[in-house]
């Protein structure tokens, strides 16, 4: 054993490098892979919303605000009962916001893949969650994702301003290309001028409505 790794061992896990036990990696970053589940989602619920819960019969996702999911990188461990009890869980959406430093985005992409190969292990069925800002993003959006695989977008907050409409157009355009999924799992708005080119290639669009707009709607807002 090398004086390195012997020092190590009693060094504190700081990086969660337990996560990727036993992973593969994906491009020149080396970010883990997400094998996938083939299941489709019948209802989606927010991950700060799953420790109170009592309806498992949905699957928990990560479309909120980073400070709400924070929590299960400081500490996997102590959500994975919780989840484990769900049909199935999103892998976590941590921001990738343009004006980030693109290491940032590089990290935070690291962290979705970790996360969710750390589910798989455990028995969790997962879907990748694509996340993805300007073209430099693309490339590396898509890595730790096995071709062919269902993926899940969030959408809200991107719809309504044109330069955030086009990068989701570009984005998603790159996406499918190198991916090809069967289903993409939207939440959010699906707008046609968007979605339709997938919907006749034969893709299912499996589309939910988001809290801010089912809330809106109800007129509690």
């Amino acid at each position: 054993m090398s004086l390195v790794n012997k020092y190590r061992k009693s060094c504190k896990d700081v990086f969660n490098a337990f996560l990727v036990k036993n992973a593969e990696y994906d491009g020149k970053d080396e970010i883990p892979f997400i094998n996938g589940s083939q299941d489709i989602p019948n209802k989606l619920l927010v991950f700060s919303k799953c420790i109170s819960s009592k309806d498992y019969n949905q699957w928990v996702m990560f479309y909120e605000d980073d400070a709400m999911f924070e929590r299960i990188w400081n500490n996997p461990e102590k959500y994975l009962e919780t989840l484990k009890k769900y049909k199935g869980v999103i892998s976590p959406d941590f921001s990738l916001y343009r004006d980030m430093p693109l290491v940032m985005q590089k990290w935070n992409t690291y962290r979705n893949r970790a996360i969710g190969h750390w589910l798989e292990e455990n028995g969790i069925k997962v879907i990748p969650n694509i996340r993805f800002g300007d073209e430099r993003s693309f490339e590396f959006c898509i890595d730790g994702i096995r071709k062919n695989s269902i993926i899940s977008i969030g959408t809200h907050g991107l719809i309504k301003v044109k330069e955030d409409r086009d990068y989701l157009k570009k984005g998603l355009e790159y996406v499918v290309a190198k991916i090809n999924p069967p289903i993409i799992v939207v939440y959010g708005k699906a707008p046609d001028d968007i979605f339709s080119e997938y919907k006749e290639k034969g893709i299912r669009i499996l589309q939910f409505e988001s809290e801010f707009s089912i809330t809106h709607n109800r007129g509690d807002v």
